[in-house]
């Protein structure tokens, strides 16, 4: 990979800092170019720093470059220095940027310098002091440390600038200044010249001003629209003109859908569920939702395209499951093999096959790589001492025992991983083990078992991952938790179990036992494929010719990316691989986990009784999945994204824009004529779409999303501006811009209602039956912005698309999934006040709320429209004012906090 640096550019010193902690671990040629030189073609304006990846693609952002090495550091994320990154953005680089523009541009010193600095040196200095820890997140060097420190170098190396009362930001800055990554990034950046070295970098950037006072907020900010050039505009239009004609041809149907040579083949599969159990918001979002975003956009791009999944039924939690319900294993995996079914159908995952493991495939394709992997010498027998339940009177499955962590302590942790610490664990080295069924203490015995030698397949192992992760798509944390694993190095793993529920080992002297779970569960894979087609073996061995992603949370990466790679690749059989290893974080929920045994959480099966349709549920699931960190459910926002984000900005535009058809126009589209603001705006919607393409064919799908609502509130600022409800009234050439109005924004939801099926099916084809869109359109999804609904074209009956969430709808239903942590909470509270007292107390603030969040819509369209009229600059100023105190009120009726983080919470 390359990084691009440039002397005098403030942004190249923490990434040299950071490249230093990657030196010998991965090819790293830096260049130092000129501020001007534009080293990404297809940017118009030069930027730098930029990284270069061995894929081709590139990072832009200082923090993601920064970040990224790290990463490949082996550094795990944590809040703290994400909480810490924000503040960076959001706080610390405002006062900074205009300190420096002070310094070196206006040539101002002393306290007008200091002034607007002060209060964030103060907090960092109170913060490393509240901490007594050496760095900001704590004991080691953080990534944190390491961009604050590339912000602050070129002001604070000036001790006048470095106040002496602030002893730990001083120790801090000391320590950092010292290494010799950040001495060897100082030299390359700033020369010798210090400060003055950014002059030239600074007399280019727009006068700074301080964020005095602002208020930092999670909703979207006032888009800023990007600088085109004439050539992009032109092609925009190009494009458009182009219109249905350079559309593709729809892909003819397979039954079944089986590789072809010469297309994209993509193979997609999500985590195989657990039989035994429901599966909760955190599960759906995890892996089959996620999964099932892709592959609609994998078809609507005309990929030949598999989806799979299925439910994942042996094991001992099946035969427990089994036995609490009074059924055979076999009767409890048809019941709840239906429950699953059932629920994934409801939220519209589009699986072209969802199948299960418990059948004769599944044993049949096992097996076969068991025994090529025992030929190979890639087993081994060895005495293994277990743990068994005198009073259950078997053997216990690692997932059923739990005792405290011989590694950090965590006192929930299972007998096969700690949750918390994420290191796997033989069971016997839990400390104060419990059985999970009757809670007695098991005993140690002895049995005989198989092993899986991965020491000798580690080596195999690495070359793999070696061609494999440069190019690919593997989401940091997965490569993170693979590293680690091989970091701490590979050991045997055993492959069998003593229980009967299972794939049958094919081995003399183990005919009581079963293949474990964790070896055969990613076997299944194959055999769903193989009960769907007897041609399986044209997409699972056939490495040449498919792209094979695969989705999960991130506790299911080792059996992904090691153990089912480890076992492939020792039974020699040319097996298909995964090449985009897709792992999102946790989802909690409001301020805790889902559990089902004190009815806290939504489960599948409750989410079709709340009333609110599933296309909802995924719209908000996908809003706030986990892709780089744990996020958490909330009712309260979900109730805001709804009512802001799809009824007043989306379902807003898509209404308004049809209604303006079929009321000025017949329900025919009118004739458009652009201007040369039109065919800018053509050109803003092609530049978005386009993001839209490289954030999903990288699997960024919540990243995606957001480029949805980016084009709905152009199309909506568009209306707004132009105002053809007036002009219809008005002159023939007023008549004819309101046509041209309502054609172009029209054509814009035929292209939304694409865009969103991936994540919205349901209200996609609405979308589309309204506005009557041929198939092909429906079908294909352009990377251009075209004119799909030419003028003349008769559209449908247009109605809402969204329904206002009300809050005490939703404060009934976060009652109801609440459990014993809100019962608890209610009584606590009781003693002080009446029970009604606090559910009044909480609706009257959802209430506020909603008032405050159309107050803050309507502001921001008068902005917008005052902007666009190129208004007085202290009228513009007034109302902008007014739409910073509307935003900082809703912040604080949220209960977001306003202040900057103050360290670790205490546990």
């Amino acid at each position: 990979m390359r990084l691009f640096v440039s002397e005098g550019t403030p942004g190249s010193l923490p990434v040299l800092a950071a490249a230093g902690r990657v030196r010998g671990r991965i090819e790293l040629l830096i260049n130092t170019v000129g501020p001007e030189e534009c080293v990404v073609p297809f940017l118009t304006r030069p930027k730098v720093p930029v990284l270069q990846l061995d894929s081709g693609n590139y990072l832009f952002s200082t923090t993601a470059i920064c970040r990224y090495f790290f990463l490949l550091s082996g550094w795990e994320q944590d809040d703290l220095t994400n909480q810490w990154l924000e503040w960076e953005a959001t706080e610390l680089q405002p006062a900074l940027s205009a300190a420096l523009y002070y310094l070196v541009v206006q040539g101002k010193k002393g306290e007008d310098i200091l002034g607007p600095l002060r209060k964030a040196l103060t907090h960092i200095d109170q913060s490393l002091s509240h901490q007594n820890c050496p760095f900001l997140a704590g004991e080691t060097e953080s990534l944190a440390d390491i961009v604050l420190w590339g912000a602050l170098y070129p002001l604070l190396q000036d001790p006048a600038y470095l106040p002496e009362e602030l002893g730990a930001l001083r120790s801090w800055f000391q320590t950092l200044s010292t290494q010799e990554p950040c001495q060897r990034a100082v030299e390359t950046v700033l020369k010798q010249q210090g400060v003055l070295a950014l002059r030239s970098y600074l007399q280019k950037q727009p006068q700074a001003h301080p964020s005095e006072g602002k208020v930092v907020s999670n909703e979207p900010e006032e888009e800023e629209l990007a600088t085109l050039s004439e050539e992009e505009i032109a092609m925009a239009v190009t494009a458009w003109e182009k219109g249905l004609g350079s559309l593709p041809s729809l892909r003819p149907q397979q039954n079944p859908v089986l590789p072809v040579a010469g297309e994209r083949n993509v193979l997609i599969t999500s985590a195989l569920p657990y039989v035994n159990n429901v599966p909760h918001l955190g599960n759906i979002i995890g892996c089959v939702l996620s999964a099932d975003v892709f592959a609609r956009y994998s078809r609507l791009r005309q990929w030949n395209t598999l989806y799979l999944c299925g439910t994942d039924e042996y094991g001992t939690a099946t035969e427990t499951k089994a036995m609490e319900e009074g059924l055979t294993p076999r009767e409890i995996c048809d019941k709840y093999h239906r429950i699953h079914a059932d629920i994934y159908h409801w939220f519209n995952i589009s699986f072209d096959i969802f199948g299960r493991t418990t059948t004769p495939q599944q044993t049949k394709i096992t097996q076969d790589i068991f025994q090529r992997l025992l030929t190979r010498g890639f087993v081994v027998q060895d005495t293994v001492e277990q743990l068994r339940c005198e009073h259950c009177a078997r053997f216990l499955a690692d997932r059923f025992v739990e005792g405290v962590c011989p590694f950090c302590g965590y006192e929930e942790a299972r007998g096969d991983q700690c949750d918390k610490c994420g290191k796997l664990i033989n069971a016997i080295e839990l400390k104060k083990p419990q059985c999970k069924v009757c809670r007695s203490c098991p005993v140690v015995k002895s049995s005989k078992h198989l092993f899986l030698d991965l020491p000798k397949l580690e080596n195999r192992l690495e070359d793999w991952l070696g061609k494999t992760l440069p190019g690919s798509d593997w989401t940091p944390n997965a490569r993170f938790i693979i590293r680690s694993w091989l970091r701490d190095g590979l050991k045997p793993r055993c492959i069998t179990r003593d229980l009967k529920w299972g794939t049958p080992v094919p081995l003399e002297g183990f005919e009581d036992k079963v293949f474990y779970v964790w070896f055969d569960a990613t076997i299944g894979y194959l055999s769903i494929t193989a009960n769907y087609t007897e041609q399986w073996e044209r997409w699972w061995k056939n490495p040449e010719q498919v792209d094979l992603y695969q989705f999960m949370a991130k506790d299911n990466v080792p059996f992904h990316g090691l153990v089912f790679p480890c076992s492939a690749l020792g039974a020699e059989d040319n097996y298909t691989l995964v090449k985009h290893l897709i792992a999102t974080e946790y989802l909690n929920y409001e301020d805790g986990k889902f559990s089902k045994s004190r009815g806290v959480g939504v489960f599948g099966d409750m989410a079709q009784n709340t009333g609110i349709p599933a296309d909802i549920w995924r719209f908000y699931l996908l809003y706030i999945r986990p892709e780089g960190q744990d996020s958490a459910f909330s009712w309260t926002d979900m109730l805001l994204k709804n009512n802001s984000e799809l009824l007043n900005n989306l379902g807003n535009f898509v209404n308004r824009a049809g209604m303006f058809v079929s009321k000025f126009f017949g329900g025919y589209v009118p004739e458009m004529v652009l201007t040369p603001d039109d065919q800018r705006l053509l050109a803003h919607i092609t530049l978005e779409l386009q993001h839209y393409h490289q954030l999903l064919e990288k699997v960024r799908i919540r990243d995606a999303l957001r480029s949805i609502l980016t084009i709905s509130r152009h199309g909506n600022q568009y209306i707004q501006v132009n105002e053809p409800w007036k002009r219809i009234k008005g002159s023939e050439a007023d008549r004819q811009r309101a046509g041209t109005v309502t054609g172009l924004a029209v054509n814009i939801a035929a292209l939304l209602s694409v865009m969103i099926q991936p994540y919205m099916p349901t209200v996609s084809a609405t979308i589309q039956t309204q506005l009557q869109l041929p198939l092909q359109v429906c079908s294909v999804l352009p990377i251009k912005f075209l004119c799909t609904l030419p003028a003349g074209h008769q559209i449908g009956t247009v109605s809402p698309l969204f329904q206002k969430l009300e809050n005490d709808q939703i404060e009934s239903l976060r009652q109801r999934f609440g459990g014993g942590q809100l019962e608890e909470s209610l009584e606590f509270k009781a003693k002080a006040s009446p029970k009604s007292t606090v559910v009044e107390t909480v609706t009257a603030g959802l209430q506020q709320i909603q008032v405050l969040m159309d107050e803050v819509t309507k502001q921001g369209n008068i902005v917008r429209e005052l902007k666009a009229q190129k208004a007085d600059k202290n009228q513009v100023a007034a109302e902008v004012a007014k739409l910073l105190d509307l935003k900082k009120q809703l912040a604080v009726a949220e209960g977001k906090p306003l202040e900057t983080p103050k360290g670790k919470k205490k546990k």
